[in-house]
């Protein structure tokens, strides 16, 4: 019998447990090969996503994509999840706004004071948050919104993007117990140390709006869940 190329299940009689157990790869000039399907072994890549845009650019609550990431539960670990939105901060879409970790106020000072020698810094203020049980240990979460100091630019010789770049790298290299998270116009990264969903509720995403908004919830299997 002449048997196309591709994917089909043998013809002799399979038990349950073979069924179950094994898909199938038959390829006429080669032998039948087998594969364990999910559920039978460990598939170390389960990370949950999802997405969203108004080509209208229209506003649309972070309530929506929070909810999203609900029935995707298992796909996470715990470990980490996140949100990224575009179109939040429309009053300050002409500045950078820098959402950052703290450990302690004193670097959230030294960090501030850092800023303020490269940048014009037009609003600072904590992000909003809710006590949640689900999500605990976290640092300061603070941000700014700042525009790059035009005697900063023409003395490296720089373009504001890669500016922006390589001070951020340098916080987040040279600065104990400061990390920035979230470094663009009109944007903002959202992310903790637990499932996506909670840290949409953590975050109040349910009081932002903007026409693009992506989630991902981590299912790290070798490395530590942490803020950073």
């Amino acid at each position: 019998m002449q048997v196309s190329k591709g994917v089909h299940f043998l013809s002799r009689n399979l038990s349950t447990h073979e069924m179950n157990t094994f898909a199938f790869f038959y390829y006429p000039e080669r032998k039948v090969r087998y594969m364990k399907i999910e559920g039978q072994v460990r598939i170390p890549s389960g990370c949950a996503i999802a997405a969203v845009i108004s080509k209208d650019g229209n506003k649309m609550s972070g309530e929506m994509i929070t909810n999203s990431m609900k029935p995707m539960h298992d796909r996470s670990n715990g470990l980490g999840g996140g949100f990224a939105a575009y179109g939040i901060y429309p009053e300050y879409k002409d500045f950078y706004a820098l959402h950052m970790f703290f450990d302690s106020r004193a670097t959230r000072k030294d960090c501030e004071a850092f800023l303020k020698e490269r940048f014009e810094i037009v609003q600072s203020e904590i992000i909003p948050t809710r006590k949640i049980p689900a999500i605990t240990d976290e640092p300061i979460i603070w941000r700014y919104f700042v525009s790059p100091l035009k005697s900063m630019l023409a003395s490296m010789q720089l373009d504001e993007k890669e500016f922006v770049a390589r001070t951020v790298m340098k916080i987040n290299t040279e600065m104990s117990g400061a990390y920035v998270f979230s470094s663009g116009k009109n944007m903002g990264t959202f992310k903790a140390v637990g499932f996506p969903e909670d840290v949409g509720v953590f975050y109040k995403l349910e009081e932002y709006e903007g026409y693009s908004w992506t989630a991902h919830g981590r299912y790290p299997t070798n490395t530590p869940g942490w803020w950073g």
